[in-house]
């Protein structure tokens, strides 16, 4: 039966309800609607000018429409009075097939005809840092190692917590909070589900953590590199594929050395031939380059891949298997669209085990200390605008997710990179003033 959501409303006393909509950059947009006009909204969706949103359009299309979904309900514990709807992008009648969230359900739709059903979780790493963004918040926050400080993570108490109890009441099942590599740096687990619902959960999960930072008089930042000298902003998802009942993991094969099935190893193959093209919706920003291609931070290393490569329990590789049935996808970053994320890795997966791509031989090397030794290992892309042109140019991307998508988000990220040339920094001035 479908669910009512002015019945919803008055059960459970929600005054407002947050109709969003997640754009090409992964910026949250929403409206707010107040809990009596809800009936409608369900049904024709909150409109939004396309051309006002990182979106492919102009003033001259007509408005689009966010229809919420009612599955994806999340009232805000902070805050009860507010519940939260992710939503799908209507224009015409039709569904913007330029739009994130279309792009995972076209991709899960697929997915469930070959009789899969992926499953995913992810790690969001963030900063907490001080509300002018210029360091981090905790001046004692100093160690030269401070992944798993006890101290360092108690100061922040208050925020973390809070965080996590929201989560508990939200019933994502979360499991761990730690310091992470960097000062200032945190990271949250919760469990895996439906790569829709990860998703979901992450968008919330962003903004959620944003608001709690900021009710605690700080800030918090998924940034992927926001600081030089320290470990950047990793968002490592752990991925596998189950039978349409969810009671068997089709990843999984106790013969194996690592655990694998031939069905996981093709979907890796497929994951792998794909990754310097995906790196463009993985790693989306100019930034995002500085983390991937980034000098040796204080703490010794910098956790991020710049090899297309895997191995076992092995976290110098792009990919890593560290237990049976599943494996870790290390690429992506803090400013990564969840949707994209989702779409991308499916979209390759599939494409893998429908062309039986072969992932090669895993590779047990430390690949910060020994990679350059290993021949005919390719390369993550360098910068954003090398990432662009090879997501252009990817046939299975643009099979996968569609050409219309690909090429609006290709559109808009070229943009971003010539403003990005643009502009003059003080490096160059400091380089170049006196030449």
């Amino acid at each position: 039966m479908a669910v009512n959501l002015s019945r919803v409303a008055k059960d459970k006393g929600i005054k407002y309800f947050l109709i969003s909509f997640v754009d090409l950059f992964g910026v949250l947009r929403s409206k707010l609607v107040p809990a009596r006009a809800i009936g409608d909204m369900q049904k024709e969706g909150a409109g939004f000018a396309g051309f006002a949103a990182w979106l492919d359009m102009t003033p001259a299309h007509p408005d689009m429409f966010s229809i919420p979904d009612p599955a994806s309900l999340i009232q805000l514990p902070w805050k009860p009075e507010v519940a939260w709807l992710a939503g799908d992008l209507v224009m015409d009648g039709k569904k913007v097939e330029a739009s994130p969230r279309v792009a995972l359900q076209r991709q899960l739709a697929r997915a469930r005809k070959k009789g899969y059903w992926m499953q995913t979780g992810v790690e969001c790493e963030y900063f907490l840092i001080s509300p002018d963004g210029m360091g981090i918040s905790d001046p004692d926050d100093t160690q030269e190692k401070p992944c798993y400080d006890q101290s360092a993570l108690m100061r922040r108490y208050d925020v973390i917590s809070e965080i996590c109890d929201c989560m508990i009441e939200l019933g994502w099942g979360p499991y761990q909070n730690d310091h992470e590599d960097a000062n200032g740096q945190f990271e949250m687990n919760w469990d895996f589900d439906d790569a829709l619902v990860t998703a979901d959960r992450h968008v919330f999960f962003k903004y959620m953590v944003k608001a709690i930072a900021e009710k605690h008089g700080l800030r918090a930042t998924f940034m992927p590199k926001p600081f030089t000298n320290l470990t950047g902003n990793g968002c490592h998802a752990h991925v596998s594929l189950w039978d349409k009942a969810g009671k068997k993991n089709l990843f999984h094969n106790g013969r194996d050395e690592l655990g694998l099935s031939q069905l996981a190893y093709r979907f890796l193959g497929g994951v792998l031939h794909s990754a310097d093209a995906l790196a463009a919706v993985f790693n989306p920003t100019v930034n995002s380059y500085k983390r991937i291609d980034a000098q040796v931070t204080v703490s010794g290393a910098t956790w991020s891949p710049n090899a297309i490569t895997y191995g076992g329990n092995n976290r110098t590789h792009m990919v890593r298997v560290p237990d049976a049935g599943r494996f870790e996808l290390r690429l992506m970053d803090g400013a990564v669209n969840p949707y994209l994320l989702q779409a991308g890795v499916l979209a390759a997966g599939l494409d893998g085990i429908e062309n039986k791509r072969d992932p090669g031989k895993r590779l047990d090397i430390n690949m910060y200390t020994d990679g350059h030794k290993v021949r005919g290992v390719r390369r993550l892309p360098s910068n954003l605008l090398d990432a662009i042109r090879l997501f252009e140019k990817n046939k299975v991307l643009r099979a996968g997710l569609g050409g219309e998508l690909v090429d609006s988000y290709a559109k808009l990220k070229h943009q971003e990179w010539r403003s990005f040339c643009a502009s003059i920094s003080q490096w160059e001035r400091d380089h170049t003033l006196n030449c």
